[in-house]
């Protein structure tokens, strides 16, 4: 190969050229601390209030609506702990599901066994969805947030959002949601989804790594956790990093638009590459929900077949992919979400997640559907 076929856009996007080209001004040139009086800084000033109303537009929200942060975890974090402490006076219960992010999962860990959250975590089926009448049943008086999030980042299932949203909305509860995976793929209209904290990163819709964002409704209260200079209307203080959220809100608006006609180029590819997949390899499944999923994802287990040999042998062939396991401590475990999703240990073992881009052509999944067979069968006869 001459070239590597990049199929790992689930884990991260290249910089997209013109938003690099946006970007670089803000470091050379309108290098100010934007709460400078001086000029230098009054234009940093003006790009943040550029870039805020830039995706308070893409995600129909005001514009102080919107805060930003160092990344999609620190926006998880921000969001469960924020809601938490400030609303310790109704109650200290929080509803999350089975397959969420780390950012999620680890932080309501954390509340439960220092501060004394309750946490129900709620089962997903064997798609990886949420049921919505199993949110409401887990609602009790003392429930303050809701947070499920919107596609996982494993499996590519989308979850029934808006519905969990409006369920939690009729029980005065907030909602929340981890949109880290959907932001440049599916739509992000605020009220549409019924929520009140929605979190995003730039380097999942071909922005730079190291700045997020968390919608915030009007309203809703938030303790902060990072406190200092009062910046980000007193949500996250800290000197604002204006190239990367002037990059942000960049990506973000590129990333809407024309997305309906990217949408339909990355769904026919990664239609054709699970047909091809499972029709020309013995003992392949699907994982994931097959219809309700991500445009860009594709998502396997292969029976007798490790992860990791595979996802070496694809690297020499030029093919880079991720899976949905983790190595911990030497020893090769199962993905989480998998199991959660009551894939058996051994299935679970040889998962592989094929996630496509932008940059991505019908060339690219011929050359997978050409050599991974061989490798399949290779790994399995030894």
């Amino acid at each position: 190969m001459d070239r590597t076929i990049y199929l790992d856009h689930a884990a991260t996007t290249p910089v997209d050229p013109r938003v690099v080209e946006a970007m670089l001004p803000y470091f050379t040139e309108s290098y100010g601390n934007p709460s400078a009086v001086y000029r230098l800084g009054q234009h940093s000033h003006e790009a943040l209030i550029i870039a805020r109303e830039q995706v308070a537009t893409v995600l129909n929200a005001r514009a102080d609506e919107i805060i930003f942060t160092g990344c999609g975890s620190e926006s998880d974090n921000l969001a469960l702990r924020g809601v938490f402490f400030a609303y310790r006076h109704k109650g200290n219960h929080i509803i999350t599901c089975s397959i969420e992010h780390p950012a999620i999962i680890n932080t309501c860990r954390q509340l439960a066994e220092v501060f004394g959250a309750e946490i129900t975590t709620l089962p997903v089926d064997g798609h990886g969805r949420v049921d919505p009448t199993a949110v409401e049943a887990a609602i009790t008086p003392r429930t303050v947030l809701v947070s499920i999030m919107y596609a996982n980042n494993e499996v590519g299932t989308i979850e029934p959002i808006a519905d969990i949203g409006r369920i939690a909305h009729e029980h005065g509860v907030l909602f929340h949601t981890d949109a880290v995976q959907a932001g440049g793929q599916l739509p992000l209209n605020v009220d549409a989804l019924n929520v009140d904290l929605l979190s995003l990163s730039a380097h999942k819709f071909y922005g730079p790594k190291g700045v997020g964002m968390l919608y915030l409704r009007r309203g809703t209260h938030l303790l902060p956790t990072l406190t200092g200079g009062g910046q980000e209307r007193g949500f996250r203080s800290g000197t604002e990093n204006v190239p990367y959220i002037v990059g942000l809100a960049t990506a973000l608006t590129l990333a809407y638009q024309d997305r309906q006609a990217k949408n339909r180029k990355l769904i026919a590819m990664r239609d054709r590459l699970i047909q091809g997949v499972l029709s020309s390899i013995a003992d392949a499944h699907l994982t994931g929900h097959p219809t309700e999923r991500l445009p860009n994802s594709a998502s396997f287990c292969f029976d007798g077949v490790p992860a990791d040999a595979l996802l070496v042998n694809l690297d020499l062939a030029g093919i880079a992919a991720s899976s949905g396991s983790a190595c911990h401590a030497g020893s090769f475990e199962p993905s989480s979400v998998l199991t959660a999703m009551g894939i058996p240990r051994e299935r679970a073992l040889g998962a592989l997640r094929l996630t496509l881009g932008n940059d991505n052509q019908p060339q690219d999944i011929d050359y997978v559907l050409n050599v991974l067979p061989g490798i399949i069968a290779r790994l399995r006869h030894g």
